[in-house]
């Protein structure tokens, strides 16, 4: 980073800090980190909120880390890790400003976040082609699967092989065609020769690069891993997606934390907005499948329109057995027409399990129309529960989380505190979610949230402050020093037992508020359905006078 930047930012920085802190007091379970100097601007800073935690908890199974600043110009260096929540849309698991650009900085990026997020790692992570990002996911997440986002690749060629694509204009689609169409490493591999031989090109070292990291970005090798992708060129676009029109390349520091809470806002009611549409209103079936059906109760609206478009398209896609050892079944299943397109399945009935050679299940987490068009063809009725990743579905969010030690209180006094509060907060949302789905549910999960808050009142009075807490009352705000010059805030709150009382009190009061919003809106919808069916009635009338 330069000196100059750097001066730039300072007066920001602070602005960032007071913002963090304050989040900090506000809420324990919100965590900032920072690495640098004593002043707080040589390093890089780190946060996640109470939510984005819980995030992770449910949908870290897959995470994006984006760093556009660094390709796009931006005046601020912001960073976020980002995921897809049960409705196939972005959700947040933490942002960072980078203040200091090296292999250390994105190493203690990584390690702090991965603190935050319980450490616990996900199965993949999709960042920019950099040399310093993939040693420090190498160092810190060596299990997790690294692939770069081919969007930045191809944007990238497009500059390093410009006189090519101004001469030969058909490159860049067959260069595309080649890496996102090929569906197995053979077919790429062949493909890959093929291209460079016709346009003369097989001694360009940018190429040559590009063609020895092709595990890290080209689909044919990563398909056997759950990135979350419903199809191969879908999330072949920038990563930024989350904070996509909150924050670009005008946006200052000073401005950086506002554009921030408004993008967490705003996905927050897309979310609420499809989880409500998911869970009062119903998809048309297109077949009598008992399947679709069930489909159609499990998944989420966007989850299930991906799974009905395979299971529709299984009607085109017969499956034709090929080989049968008596325990494994072999089938072929092309679509009409295009039978040098088959792909193979090998199905097992004893344990009704399958993979295709698409790998779409083990890639999106959405069984293939290959395996359903099998299933069609055995006459297995509804999906085996094996095929039904909990990640999609409506209930992604209630039950236990992903992690199974997430709800379970450690040992460790100092964290303690923090996960009885986070524990709290995930049983107080699913219950305003459970709470808000009928006036009938809302009046008696309200009645129940009253009695609990009068007996979470008698207790305290009665209940006297543990070593624990007294302990912990001593350490708020307080700055974690690591090895050499880097310093690191994990800002975990410690008060007394009589504040956690109140500030549980207090986020109780904003579930009530919250209730009253949700009731007040399905009043609102049952007034409308009120009105259009005094309409329809109006206008059947009308018509039945004018038949007259």
């Amino acid at each position: 980073m330069s000196a100059t930047r750097h001066r730039a930012l300072g007066g920001g920085v602070n602005h960032v800090l007071d913002y963090l802190r304050r989040m900090q007091v506000e809420n324990p379970s919100f965590f900032y980190a920072i690495q640098g100097d004593n002043d707080h601007t040589g390093g890089s800073i780190f946060w996640a909120d109470a939510t984005s935690r819980m995030n992770y908890a449910y949908f870290g199974d897959t995470v994006i880390f984006d760093t556009t600043y660094r390709t796009n110009c931006y005046r601020v260096p912001f960073a976020s890790f980002t995921g897809l929540n049960h409705h196939g849309q972005p959700v947040l698991f933490g942002c960072a400003l980078i203040l200091n650009d090296s292999e250390a900085s994105f190493a203690w990026l990584f390690q702090t976040w991965l603190h935050a997020m319980s450490d616990r790692h996900p199965i993949s992570i999709t960042t920019d082609p950099d040399r310093l990002i993939q040693m420090a996911v190498t160092q810190v997440l060596p299990e997790t699967r690294l692939r770069f986002n081919r969007w930045s690749i191809f944007k990238e060629t497009q500059e390093k092989l410009a006189h090519i694509y101004q001469s030969q204009p058909t490159f860049e689609i067959e260069f595309k065609k080649c890496v996102n169409e090929t569906e197995t490493i053979n077919e790429f591999e062949s493909s890959w020769v093929s291209l460079l031989e016709r346009y003369f090109v097989m001694d360009n070292e940018w190429l040559q690069s590009m063609y020895n990291a092709r595990q890290q970005w080209v689909p044919a090798y990563v398909r056997d891993t759950f990135f979350g992708d419903f199809s191969i060129t879908e999330r072949n676009i920038g990563l930024n997606s989350f904070f996509e029109g909150f924050v670009n390349a005008s946006t200052t520091i000073q401005m950086l934390i506002k554009q921030y809470e408004k993008a967490v806002a705003s996905w927050h009611e897309k979310e609420l907005k499809s989880d409500y549409d998911t869970t009062n209103t119903s998809p048309v079936l297109k077949t009598p499948s008992p399947m679709e059906k069930q489909a159609a109760n499990l998944y989420t609206r966007r989850i299930f329109m991906k799974f009905q478009e395979e299971l529709v398209e299984t009607l085109a896609n017969p499956a034709t057995k090929i080989d049968d050892s008596g325990t494994v079944a072999t089938y072929r299943v092309a679509k009409f027409g295009e039978e040098h397109k088959a792909h193979t399945v090998n199905f097992t009935s004893f344990e009704m399990k399958a993979n295709c050679s698409c790998q779409m299940f083990e890639h999106s987490g959405i069984i293939c129309r290959h395996i359903l068009a099998v299933f069609r063809a055995k006459n297995v009725l509804t999906l085996p529960s094996q095929y039904v990743l909990k990640r999609w579905t409506r209930n992604a969010k209630i039950g236990d989380m992903q992690d199974e030690h997430a709800t379970e209180l450690p040992n460790n006094s100092r964290e303690s505190l923090t996960d009885r509060y986070n524990t709290l907060r995930q049983e107080a949302i699913k219950y305003v979610e459970e709470g808000a789905k009928s006036i009938h549910i809302y009046n008696v999960a309200m009645d129940a949230l009253q009695e609990a808050l009068k007996k979470v009142s008698s207790e305290k009075n009665q209940s006297p402050v543990s070593a624990e807490d007294g302990a912990l009352s001593n350490g708020r705000n307080q700055e974690l020093h690591a090895a050499g010059d880097t310093e690191t805030v994990a800002c975990q709150s410690a008060d007394e037992k009589e504040k956690k009382i109140r500030e549980l009190t207090t986020e109780l009061e904003s579930i009530n508020r919250r209730c009253e919003v949700y009731r007040a809106n399905l009043l609102a919808v049952l007034r409308d359905m009120e009105e259009q069916k005094l309409k329809l009635s109006v206008k059947v009338q009308n018509a039945r006078l004018n038949l007259r």
